[in-house]
């Protein structure tokens, strides 16, 4: 060969080489022009059906329908449309004992099934990256053979239908065309050559110019373009012996400096630019997929998270289902995680977090023979400081994510890290340092991950994850086909490996050094707009969580008490996979589409009805002392009213809301007199009456006969309200607080009347609602950016005026106009006895890209504001002295956000917001954003939420804040029912069955419920508690009931010990600084 002088001339043979591999351009003359020996459409046969309307039937349903000839060309829509096809095929004498490929391309996704009801392989068409149409029919096709397939193909690409960009709303009348039908016969060697050729070329890009690999990578992939010639079919093996001799000669052996352990995915959002439904076909089609892939390549490995959509497979796809549990048993496809779903980790609940873990443990167990290991959890926004703890009781030992990387501010500092919880639990963590969970395994991704590694100090492994996701999808050959090549090459900076996660991690754990300790949240620094996105499904995340608490606890007392009364778990189970479903890292951020809350808040809506009607039937049957919740009053019974307090404080001096009708007719109770009594105020819509409550025990049934107690502490707590006619302002007072709001509904003072304290500072205004521009700067539902603290202005005001007077209660009423599309109407009730001011809002909300925020400046000074996160607190800072302070503009919080300094704080509660913000000396809490998508009518509508002020005597750690926020979120319930005649209180006078108490203010008895393991003849309860305040000591939990056995266990209700019984009733428990205890109680 002659002599060249490609090294004078780097950069245009590189060029060179990359066009001798691409489609388009010269791809009649380059490698393109011999990839396939021959093509055939003629042999391709084929009917369609298209489903009417948007139904997705079953297979055995589609095979039934009209099939009519189509051909390409044809239309495939609108949007969300379902269209099957059903193809015959016969092989051609010119694919005779060749390899034969079916080419589908839809221009949407597609599942190709067998004709005995089978899914075989999912498509992706169009020209993306993604793009995925090929089929092998046969892998040595016979002429004249017959084969039959359908193919349902779905008008949704990978990303959904956005109308332009990605995140745009759907596009309800999207068309796809189905652009390809044929079979082909691949020439491999072709084939080969082309994955040969995107290995060389990214060793030579990727490499540094000066290294021996790169130049050697330069010359072969040069020499194998001077040899090929398209008219020669033999001189592509003369190029591919050059290519083999290339990767051969640098097959290194010995000591590795960096091992990268590869990992196909294909992390399937369970809903997103697409409802649920289509997540239950995506999964299908992608682990069709990828069963293929394992079927072809012996040592290729596979990860697939969330039992929810294994669950779907089950029910859905049972053929694919068995073929994939068969090749878990191989351990290629790897089931991985321990949730439900990859929930969002800020919003939900601390129990939630656990129900996550126990279904999703307990069903990767039952179905596949054992948990998992590493907690998988690549894509979602902020992790709670509580989790290590919580990963550690579910029995997983690892922790797994990326999405870190995308921080805006600051760059994390570890890639291979203990992460330390609240309460000092660590657990081993890995960031993939490729900074992706969908790599395309290319050179680059090898390279980037031993660069990008930031503690090569402390280990020599990393995890590669590749495939196409978010959508589905998966790895495809191209990706197998370039590791395989980068498996062993002299000259790369690390060997490349297909394997397991978990054998990673084990690996990562048994050979890892002096790994660096982060302790606490991994907050991220992007997507602070989900906290407060959607605020209706937060609002229903929080309601629900909280009623399926209180259904659980009925329904043990029923079960402590022995009345025989039916454990509804089937129903409970259903309930519970409901609220965790849409607690999905884009459900409940609520950066989906709007189909997504279609469907959302009808399973939001099936929670609350179905729950409220099991609530109601085992309070009645518990007060009737029944075993069944009939309607009919049972001898010996007479109404009452009965008080359910289900948290574990008692409550003090609070008031109710009763039916007046139910009052009159059922309790027989003559209002007017009992109003002038004092004993009853009439509410400000009449139909209603408010009465007050001196004392309600702690995790009690309280009840009392129509023979009202005498006027109660608080009726002498005389509320007074004053008008001040000089400057329109009005003064409430109890005789703890005092508050002065304008003729607008700014509070201009607060004072607490026993300590002496002035909040608000002068000159200054709360309860001021205002506007910020909230235009991000890409990801529109996801963001809000710092900058928008710059633009901000003061909503519209109205008036205010009294509409209740005492003696029990006072309320104000505000009516305000935002703007001139959004109204808020607010409520502003003070109540005697009641150190909490409390606000109640009910506004219409109709906006563009603007966030309404209401805010409270405070005469207080500290650098840090505590926040209630998952079964615990965390402080964060109140000023910007950092980088990493300023990234803290907008944090996550749940029942209520503190701002103490020594001595005396106030806290912010509130029953279903979670954006806020404490800056220098002002509190921010973020009500409802207005972004247009991938929802365009995000949040437009009526929204209802309240929030408290809570002034408090103490610093945080001195104060009963945590019992404040919890209370808020759970009134009291009060029920005018039928009562058994032995019930305590039956009887003129109150009285209350007290189940447990709990002796120390700092922990918390957060969870009753009946026991995995609890069955007829063992009774078997569940309590779960956890320290809320950062101390330690040994806390007496008491039971009404005798217990027989105690144990502590995990929140897989695992039994790890015992726990000290003292009489019988009474447990001792230790605990230390947040720390989660669960103890399983046999009675």
């Amino acid at each position: 060969m002659a002599a060249n002088g490609m090294g004078k001339h780097r950069s245009i043979t590189i060029e060179r080489l990359e066009k001798y591999i691409q489609t388009g351009q010269f791809s009649d003359v380059n490698l393109a022009a011999v990839l396939w020996d021959v093509k055939d459409s003629a042999a391709v046969h084929m009917t369609m059906f298209s489903v009417p309307g948007l139904a997705r039937i079953p297979f055995a349903e589609a095979v039934k329908g009209e099939f009519k000839p189509a051909a390409v060309g044809a239309r495939i829509g609108p949007s969300w449309s379902t269209h099957w096809f059903h193809l015959s095929i016969v092989i051609p004498a010119s694919m005779d004992g060749k390899r034969v490929v079916l080419l589908f391309d839809p221009g949407c996704e597609a599942l190709v099934w067998s004709t005995a009801g089978e899914p075989l392989q999912g498509f992706t068409g169009g020209t993306g990256f993604d793009r995925h149409v090929d089929f092998v029919v046969s892998e040595s096709g016979k002429a004249g053979e017959r084969l039959e397939y359908y193919i349902e193909v779905a008008a949704n690409g990978m990303f959904g239908a956005g109308a332009g960009n990605m995140i745009f709303p759907p596009d309800p009348d999207k068309y796809f065309t189905l652009e390809t039908v044929q079979i082909a016969a691949p020439n491999l060697t072709a084939h080969a050559l082309w994955w040969d050729f995107e290995v060389l070329i990214g060793m030579i890009k990727e490499l540094p110019a000066d290294s021996q690999a790169g130049a050697d990578a330069l010359y072969t992939a040069n020499k194998m373009v001077n040899l090929i010639r398209p008219d020669h079919p033999e001189t592509l093996n003369e190029a591919k012996a050059v290519a083999t001799d290339f990767f051969q000669k640098r097959a290194q052996y010995g000591y590795n400096e960096h091992t990268i352990v590869a990992v196909g995915n294909c992390h399937i959002d369970t809903a997103w630019l697409w409802p649920y439904d289509e997540t239950k076909r995506k999964a299908a089609r992608s682990w069709a997929t990828q069963c293929t892939l394992i079927e072809t390549y012996p040592d290729y490995t596979f990860a697939a998270s969330q039992a929810q959509q294994f669950e779907w497979m089950d029910q859905l796809y049972p053929a694919l289902m068995t073929r994939i549990q068969r090749h878990v048993k191989t351990g290629q496809f790897i089931p991985i995680g321990g949730t439900w779903v990859e929930m969002d980790c800020n919003i939900p609940s601390g129990e939630a977090f656990c129900r996550q873990f126990l279904y999703g443990q307990n069903y990767f167990k039952e179905r596949f023979g054992k948990r998992c290991s590493v907690f998988w959890l690549p894509d979602t926004f902020g992790y709670s400081a509580q989790l290590p703890q919580i990963v550690r009781e579910a029995d997983l030992k690892y922790f797994f994510t990326q999405k870190l990387s995308w921080n805006l501010f600051n760059k994390f500092p570890h890639t291979t890290f203990m992460w330390k919880g609240l309460d000092g639990t660590s657990v081993l963590t890995h960031f993939c340092p490729a900074d992706t969970y969908t790599a395309g395994a290319t050179v680059r991704d090898v390279t980037f991950s031993v660069k990008n590694n930031k503690d090569k100090e402390y280990t020599t492994k990393s995890l590669l994850l590749y495939g196409n996701g978010d959508g589905g999808g998966g790895p495809l050959i191209p990706m197998i086909e370039r590791l395989q090549r980068m498996k062993s090459v002299k000259g790369l900076p690390a060997n490349v490996e297909f394997g397991d996660p978990t054998a990673f991690y084990d690996s990562l754990a048994a050979t890892g050094r002096d790994m660096a300790t982060w302790t606490g949240e991994l907050y991220f620094e992007l997507h602070r707009g989900t906290y407060t996105t959607h605020a209706l499904v937060k609002r229903y995340n929080r309601m629900t969580e909280l009623l399926l608490r209180e259904v659980e606890l009925l329904h043990s007392l029923h079960l402590i008490q022995g009345t025989g009364y039916e454990n509804p778990k089937h129903e409970m189970d259903r309930l519970w996979k409901l609220v965790l479903l849409n607690q999905f890292h884009d459900v409940l951020p609520g950066s989906s589409i709007g189909m997504v809350y279609v469907d959302a808040i009808k399973f939001y809506e099936d929670v609350v009805a179905t729950g409220l009607k099991l609530k109601e039937n085992a309070l009645s049957a518990l007060l009737l002392k029944k075993s069944s919740a009939s309607k009919s009053s049972a001898a010996g019974s007479k109404h009452a009213l009965a008080v359910l307090n289900a948290t574990s404080w008692d409550r003090l001096e609070e008031t109710i809301e009763l039916d007046t009708k139910d009052v009159v007719e059922k309790l027989g109770v003559d209002v007017e007199t009992a109003v002038k009594a004092g004993k009853l105020q009439i509410a400000a819509n009449r139909s209603r009456v408010v009465m007050a409550l001196d004392h309600v025990p702690a995790m009690s049934i309280s009840t009392i006969s129509s023979e009202l107690l005498p006027p109660t502490k608080m009726a002498a707590s005389q509320v007074i309200v004053n008008a001040n006619v000089v400057d329109k302002s009005i003064v409430i007072a109890n005789e703890f607080l005092r508050a002065t709001f304008d003729a607008n509904g700014r509070l201009t003072s607060l004072e607490d009347l026993v300590e002496g304290r002035q909040l608000v500072p002068p000159g200054s205004l709360g309860n001021v609602f205002k506007y910020f521009e909230d235009i991000p700067l890409f990801w529109d539902a996801w963001d809000v950016e710092v900058y928008h603290l710059e633009k901000t202005w003061a909503a519209g005001t109205g008036s205010v005026s009294v509409i209740e007077n005492g003696p029990l209660r006072v309320v104000l009423r505000a009516l305000h106009q935002l703007s001139p599309n959004s109204t808020l109407e607010q409520r502003i009730i003070l109540a005697a006895g009641s150190r909490q001011l409390v606000f109640e809002n009910d506004v219409f909300w109709d906006e563009n890209r603007k966030i309404l925020k209401v805010e409270f400046p405070w005469n207080i000074a500290s650098d840090v504001a505590t926040y209630e996160t998952q079964f615990g607190v965390v402080q964060r800072p109140t000023h910007y002295n950092t980088s990493w302070d300023l990234a803290r503009f907008e944090v996550c919080g749940h029942k209520f956000v503190d701002f103490s300094e020594y001595g005396y704080g106030v806290a912010l509660l509130n029953d279903c917001k979670y954006g806020f913000a404490v800056h220098d000396n002002v509190m921010r809490m973020s009500v409802l954003r207005s972004p247009k998508a991938p929802d365009d009518q995000c949040d437009v509508g009526r929204h209802s939420f309240r929030y408290a002020l809570y002034p408090h005597k103490g610093s945080f750690g001195e104060s009963d804040v945590v019992k404040a926020g919890y209370t808020f979120n759970v009134p009291l319930t009060a029920t005018i029912s039928p009562v058994h005649e032995t019930w305590p209180a039956a009887a003129p006078g109150s009285a209350a069955t007290q189940f447990f108490t709990v002796d120390c203010p700092n922990v918390v008895l957060d969870t009753v419920k009946i026991a995995e393991t609890s069955s007829k003849g063992v009774s078997r309860v569940v309590l779960r508690l956890y320290e809320a305040y950062g101390g330690r000591g040994t806390v007496s939990v008491h039971s009404l009931a005798r217990v027989v056995d105690a144990a502590i266990g995990n929140v897989l209700e695992d039994v790890k010990g015992t726990v000290e019984v003292v009489d019988g009733h009474t447990l001792r428990v230790p605990f230390t600084p947040f720390k989660i205890m669960t103890l399983i109680l046999t009675f």
